[in-house]
């Protein structure tokens, strides 16, 4: 009989039923911003469409000239600048309590030829809150096609180095990358192995450019799907100015051809209609067959780089989430 029920009887009812309520909402949530996500995706492809803004969209033209307005720090960070060898780099750390004793090394995108834009300043922000504190460096290293290949890679190997002196353990850094910033955290990585210096803790890569020679499969399989660099050979991801007269299979300029063995673990991002959706396949690959610890997940509709959606996207944040492959960040 009902009446006959137990107080604990009718709490677990009243429970499955709550259970039961959070799921529907949870599912109309993950459908409302899945269809917000396709709207941000169709609304991608109509400005890379338009014919006044669209090339210049994907050749990076608007990214090259693009002029920002000062980025207003949130009052619980603060910023210092340091001066690197050949550029200017950025420390982002709690106000409260700040330490060095963990980091992640930021290395922005923009395909070689953007410099660095507020964009990843609030990136670094959300790092350092996901990271439960870790500080976030962030150098803005030099672009093409006014400084190519080697530029960024010395760059970068600069603000590692200013790490080190800082008295940082390699074993206390992640490096994290997007795009181009992603390939160029490979290449990192690559040139301390080949150097016999230690490597970090870690590696977080969204989207990364890895394969410069354009060889993979979904140059042609999404060539039609991808919002931001389809339907056209006049994209960021065609542009030679970083390459210049080097080999484009060269490791440092295109990590894909590099040797994984002994690597740290790989946390990879990667939307599965992006033309650069083989970069990371195929890196994965070829990671896991040398013995290295690789997370791969594939977005299913998501474009380039969608994490940077930040808190617009209901995916940008879910993915946003702290990885497991590794502790720390």
């Amino acid at each position: 009989m009902a009446e006959d029920r137990t107080n604990q009887e009718l709490d677990l009812e009243i429970a499955k039923e709550t259970a039961k309520e959070t799921t529907k909402e949870m599912a109309k949530e993950e459908k409302k911003s899945s269809m917000f996500a396709a709207f941000v995706r169709d609304m991608i492809a109509l400005m890379t469409a338009d014919r006044l803004i669209g090339p210049k969209l994907q050749n990076g033209e608007i990214r090259k000239n693009l002029v920002e307005a000062p980025w207003k720090c949130p009052a619980c960070f603060h910023v210092t600048q340091i001066d690197l060898a050949h550029c200017k780099a950025e420390l982002l750390s709690l106000v409260q309590n700040p330490s060095l004793n963990r980091v992640i090394l930021q290395l922005h995108g923009g395909g070689y030829i953007g410099a660095m834009r507020n964009k990843y300043r609030s990136f670094a922000g959300l790092y350092n809150e996901i990271g439960s504190g870790i500080n976030v460096f962030t150098p803005d290293y030099r672009v093409a096609p006014e400084n190519p290949y080697p530029a960024a890679l010395e760059d970068a190997l600069d603000a590692w180095q200013w790490l080190m002196q800082s008295g940082v353990q390699p074993g206390k850094i992640v490096i994290a990358g997007d795009s181009a910033g992603g390939g160029l955290a490979l290449a990192l990585c690559l040139y301390l192995k080949d150097h016999g210096m230690e490597l970090p803790e870690g590696l977080i890569l969204m989207s990364p450019w890895t394969d410069l020679t354009a060889s993979g499969e979904s140059y042609e399989t999404n060539y039609t799907l991808d919002p931001l660099f389809g339907n056209t050979k006049e994209s960021m991801i065609f542009n030679r100015d970083y390459v210049g007269d080097e080999d484009p299979t060269n490791p440092y300029i295109s990590p894909l051809f590099g040797s994984y063995e002994g690597f740290p673990p790989m946390l990879i991002q990667v939307g599965s209609i992006e033309m650069l959706l083989s970069d990371s396949t195929m890196l994965a690959k070829k990671a896991k067959e040398a013995g290295v610890k690789v997370r791969l997940s594939i977005y299913e509709g998501m474009f380039h780089v969608f994490q940077m959606g930040e808190l617009m996207l209901q995916e940008s944040k879910k993915r946003g989430k702290k990885p497991e492959s590794f502790c720390g960040c």
